[in-house]
């Protein structure tokens, strides 16, 4: 790798892990707070998990962008997943969160198992790692979250 290489995946992974704070604060905060309080910190979970899904949804379109301009051969299914995969995030938080948590924890595992189906082949199999540790993280943090709720 080049220094510049380098240093993208270095921001990239602290980023990336960065991102998984609101994720575990949110969890382990619904298990010590008045459950009064549960609906709102679950609903901001939820968003975020949703926000999230969505990012993740916007990546495969990228990808199949980048496919289209370059080579005129863009798999549809970066766009269908890309669009499939905020759909159900959409539909988890506006469930009840004990239902809707858990669904956002196996739509989080859904899409890492797309990223492994599709991202080797577009020359990104080198970040499959981190999208797994990311994807364990997040998706146990929403499960550990609905079993507060």
């Amino acid at each position: 790798m080049h220094r510049t290489e380098d240093t993208t995946w270095l921001l990239i992974s602290r980023l990336s892990y960065a991102g998984l704070a609101p994720f575990v604060l949110l969890a382990f905060l619904l298990w010590l707070v008045d459950a009064e309080l549960h609906p709102f910190i679950a609903l901001a979970m939820a968003g975020y998990g949703a926000v999230i899904v969505s990012f993740l949804g916007g990546i495969h379109w990228g990808i199949g962008f980048r496919n289209a301009i370059t080579s005129h051969n863009a798999p549809p299914v970066h766009f269908v997943w890309g669009v499939i995969a905020p759909l159900l995030a959409w539909v988890a938080i506006m469930m009840p969160a004990f239902a809707g948590l858990p669904l956002l924890g196996a739509i989080l595992i859904a899409c890492y198992v797309m990223d492994r189906r599709t991202w080797p082949a577009a020359g990104l199999g080198a970040w499959l790692t981190l999208r797994l540790h990311l994807t364990i993280v997040s998706s146990l943090s929403c499960f550990f979250a609905a079993g507060a709720t």
